[in-house]
């Protein structure tokens, strides 16, 4: 009872405070900075009833920091120092936090999870926090933003909520927005007693990509515990039926678009697991078991770039680019030069050599980043999906990686075909003795190749790191994919290459609905095998004597 008249004086006066404090400052009343500070300091340190009315106020101010402090608050990322009492917003990064300043949004750098308090909340403050945000985000400049509102405060039956989008529909000028808001009222009129208006709206809404409208209209053609069916009229039900099959016809179009494009995005994983070894094994003859090694100190890179730069991670991604193609490089043109120039000719104690490398490869990772596997953050900029409608929505690491590849592709074919190093590559390709006796210096030529294929296979590590976690077994989950790539689509074509593993990553995520994704990966190895019986050679084999 003592506890509870504490916290009613604690919060009458705070409100107090905030009167006598805007009444000080005459009509003009306190500054919007002065009013935040005010209002933050009773959000940090009040009771439950103080920050309610801090939240209350804060949603109040005009202030470009309001919205982002309470959807931190709400998300659990709002923190007070322990150090000297400042409030902060959290990103967490795997091993801490990344903070920036709570007022002016400044980058303060990392910390321990332990060198700050998060500020709590009850439940009740939660769910009075989703409806002031939501109201914030009704009005908010950007439509996106307001689109995202106006689909959270439809999926509540709130009649303020309902005012709320009512009022803003009069003056929302944007289409998108202004269409979602007229579904909502249409849901809402689903419920109707006006039999006429339950089927204006039904037969409206049939056109809509909504989630709540399947719900809506699946719940009208449910049956109850005793078989009976939950929505009587019989007129409304056969609507409802009618317009769930053909919303149902696009949802199915909309799911295998989606397959398709993860079909593309694992095709581009493979595409670039498989590029790097084509070029090596096609000039050189030499299968490479390291290969998926040299993938694996790609993604080390990006690990390693992202605990020098904790702060910056799109940068950090944007910049392993190129050093894990150098690290890779190196490490490729040292085992051609220290172990496989002594073994051409040999295929057998090759492919045995290069798999002793790769153990070893293995074994100075897990000695140096222990055996643990490692996470990679993915930048903001990559992170979450774009969501086209409620049924389709593509993930941006995938599209990213997918671009990434095909600006890799372009990159090599430029190389190939543009550059001293690319002609004498295909001709050291088409006719060895040839070229020898041309007076191209095929070791060089070697060292360099094997090179550039270590350093594509290190650029998709990179790749990998923002789509799994981060191990010294990460390549030798590629490697055998990356040889029935390289072979199906004709050893030492690029093109091939780039069409087989778009061709397998689409027939894996075909199958895998129906098989499951063990049996799919077999069914597209007995292809493989099958298609190997009829053409030798794959896809695009080479041409000319050189080929023979």
């Amino acid at each position: 009872m003592k506890a509870n008249s504490l916290n009613r004086y604690r919060s009458l006066a705070t409100v107090l405070t905030m009167v006598f404090s805007l009444a000080a400052y005459g009509d003009e009343g306190l500054s919007t900075q002065q009013l935040l500070l005010n209002t933050l300091n009773s959000l940090k340190q009040g009771s439950m009833p103080e920050r309610e009315q801090a939240i209350t106020q804060l949603s109040e101010i005009k202030h470009a920091r309001s919205l982002g402090i309470l959807q931190a608050l709400l998300d659990g990322r709002l923190f007070t120092l322990k150090s000297d009492a400042r409030l902060v917003t959290g990103t967490d990064n795997n091993q801490g936090y990344a903070i920036n300043d709570a007022i002016s949004g400044a980058p303060l750098g990392a910390i321990e999870r332990a060198d700050v308090n998060k500020i709590n909340l009850t439940n009740k403050l939660r769910v009075s926090l989703r409806k002031i945000i939501g109201r914030l985000e009704l009005n908010a400049d950007d439509p996106v933003i307001r689109l995202a509102a106006v689909k959270a405060m439809g999926s509540e039956d709130d009649e303020d909520a309902l005012g709320l989008l009512k009022a803003r529909a009069a003056v929302e000028k944007d289409e998108t927005v202004r269409k979602a808001i007229n579904v909502v009222f249409l849901v809402q009129e689903m419920n109707s007693s006006d039999k006429a208006v339950r089927i204006k709206a039904i037969d409206a809404l049939k056109e809509q990509n909504s989630l709540d409208v399947v719900n809506r209209l699946n719940a009208m053609v449910e049956k109850d515990e005793s078989g009976n069916y939950l929505e009587t009229d019989a007129d409304i039900r056969n609507l409802a039926k009618a317009a769930l099959i053909k919303i149902n016809t696009r949802v199915q179009f909309y799911s295998a678009i989606e397959t398709v494009f993860f079909g593309l995005s694992l095709g581009a994983v493979l595409v670039l697991a498989a590029i790097g070894l084509a070029i090596t094994f096609g000039v050189m003859g030499v299968i490479n078991m390291a290969h998926g090694e040299l993938m694996m100190l790609g993604a080390y890179t990006t690990y390693v770039m992202q605990q020098l730069m904790p702060n910056y991670l799109g940068i950090s991604v944007l910049l392993s680019i190129p050093a894990a193609f150098v690290i890779s490089a190196l490490a490729g043109m040292a085992i051609e030069r220290g172990i496989i120039r002594f073994l051409y000719g040999r295929p057998l104690e090759t492919l045995l050599a290069t798999f002793g490398v790769s153990l070893i490869l293995q074994q100075s990772v897990r000695s140096i980043f222990s055996p643990l596997n490692r996470s990679v953050a993915t930048p903001e900029w990559m992170s979450g999906s774009w969501q086209i409608n409620d049924f389709l929505s593509l993930t941006w690491n995938r599209f990213y990686i997918l671009v990434f590849c095909l600006l890799v592709f372009m990159l090599l074919l430029q190389i190939l075909k543009r550059t001293r190093l690319g002609l004498e590559v295909r001709a050291v390709a088409q006719n060895r003795n040839m070229a020898k006796a041309m007076g191209i210096p095929t070791a060089k030529v070697d060292a360099m190749t094997f090179g550039l294929g270590s350093g594509v296979a290190g650029m998709a590590g990179v790749a990998l790191s923002q789509i799994t976690n981060v191990g010294p077994n990460l390549g030798q989950a590629y490697i055998v994919d990356s040889f029935m790539v390289v072979v199906f689509g004709g050893v030492g074509n690029l093109l091939g290459t780039l069409v087989a593993g778009f061709s397998l990553g689409m027939a894996n995520k075909f199958l895998e609905p129906f098989a499951g994704a063990v049996l799919a990966k077999i069914l597209v190895l007995v292809f493989i095998i099958l298609f190997i019986q009829k053409r030798p050679r794959g896809l695009f084999p080479q041409k000319g004597r050189a080929a023979d």
